[in-house]
């Protein structure tokens, strides 16, 4: 492998002009050694040039994919513009994680002819604790609290017990039943939309089964949202179903804005009776003039959800392994 300071690029076997390159053109900095741990499992398949910087700008992204036939989606959207560049050379896109149907056009792509491959269960446990962080933040206030001790303020909070709370979980694959587990420590009843659950599965955790996501809602006193994006699950989650949340309920969503009808969540949170944590939004990132910035209470974290070093490790590995199963005949985590 060689980088240097000035050109912020790893590159494995650059004198292999005879294999076909791979381009990683955006990564996030905590990556870069679990990536380099994986490289290896490319070797005499491909080259690869992986850019240690970070830049959402579509023209350097471009520019830097300009001779790939395979790309590392780490990070960034492919617009439209970038699939029409794209599709003249690029014959596969591998997709640093589970939800590939809000980044790339996966109908587009298989018209085009064009592999994606994504990441499953990389973060089951990284995204159901940033959950908990969420709801403790609700729950606790720590965040302001600390501000408020550094500043002076001893006057403190009431908290919110967790303990024998309803918490409807709406989406029960393994990041859902990860949070079911841990739910159960602290004691909660957990309850989860029937949406083709495994009753086994259901009754093993002690969880029960709602058949309606609208009763579902107007029963729990915590409602937190673990659907992959698809085309079955987009807008799923419709008013009707946000209006039957009773007033104090606790609403999280660490899985995709857009299984929630478009606009819909807005405006039940401007109503101001039940109070939000969100990592993932319609718009990312979050524009200033964006009205869920103005919802009194609300918690606002940056899609970090599926962030941590365990989650890496995983992640990037099947990352690696998608484009050795590309090259070499396999069907890997294909998701178009």
């Amino acid at each position: 492998m060689s980088t240097s300071e000035t050109n912020p690029l790893i590159e494995t076997q650059p004198e292999r002009t005879d294999l076909p390159l791979v381009v990683m053109p955006v990564v996030l900095h905590a990556m870069i050694e679990p990536f380099k741990a994986n490289l290896p499992l490319l070797h005499d398949i491909a080259r690869v040039r992986m850019y240690t910087d970070y830049t959402l700008d579509e023209d350097t992204i471009l520019s830097r994919t300009a001779d790939a036939s395979a790309v590392m989606v780490v990070g960034f959207h492919v617009t439209p513009h970038m699939l029409d560049r794209f599709s003249g050379h690029v014959r596969c896109f591998a997709f640093s994680g589970t939800g590939v149907a809000s980044y790339i056009d996966l109908a587009e792509t298989r018209r085009r002819g064009i592999r994606v491959c994504n990441v499953v269960h990389y973060g089951d446990h990284a995204v159901a604790e940033h959950t908990f962080a969420l709801l403790f933040e609700l729950a606790r206030e720590v965040g302001r609290l600390n501000a408020e001790v550094r500043a002076g303020d001893w006057t403190g909070a009431d908290g919110y017990a967790l303990h024998d709370k309803k918490l409807a979980l709406i989406g029960f694959g393994g990041i859902g039943q990860t949070v079911a587990r841990i739910a159960n420590g602290f004691g909660m009843q957990v309850m989860a939309w029937n949406s083709h659950t495994d009753q086994a599965v259901a009754d093993a955790l002690g969880v029960e089964l709602v058949d309606d996501m609208g009763d579902l809602m107007e029963r729990a006193d915590i409602v937190s949202l673990h659907m992959p994006l698809l085309q079955a699950t987009a807008g799923i989650v419709k008013p009707e179903h946000l209006d039957r949340m009773r007033p104090g309920t606790l609403f999280i969503n660490t899985a995709r804005a857009e299984v929630i009808e478009p606009g819909a969540l807005t405006a039940r949170l401007l109503r101001g009776d039940i109070r939000a944590a969100l990592d993932v939004y319609e718009h990312e990132p979050l524009p200033m003039d964006d009205p869920l910035r103005d919802v009194p209470g609300i918690i606002l974290t940056p899609h970090v959800a599926w962030r941590d070093d365990e989650a890496y490790v995983s992640m990037t590995r099947q990352i690696v392994q998608s484009v050795v199963s590309f090259y070499t005949g396999g069907d890997f985590n294909i998701a178009n």
